[in-house]
């Protein structure tokens, strides 16, 4: 378990709760996209890419036919941006 404070840009995140996902204190099974929205995901992203990430962010870790339902849904949402 992480129990670090993270400072980002002035901003003082907790770590995740233990039975959280790491990268996007959601909870969610480790094959499906991490939270886009997640205000800690998009700290932590920004942190490291130096801009917010995207759905294809989110699902890059995913198996292909998973990314591609997912973008298949989220375009006809018009939540799509690459």
């Amino acid at each position: 378990m992480q129990t670090e404070i993270r400072i980002i840009k002035g901003m003082m995140l907790l770590p995740p709760a233990p039975d959280k996902c790491q990268l996007c204190a959601t909870k969610h099974d480790q094959r499906e996209p991490h939270n886009k929205d997640s205000l800690y995901y998009q700290c932590w992203f920004y942190e490291r890419h130096g801009r917010y990430p995207t759905w294809e962010d989110a699902m890059r870790h995913c198996a292909r036919p998973l990314r591609e339902a997912w973008e298949r849904e989220l375009k006809l949402k018009g939540a799509w941006e690459k």
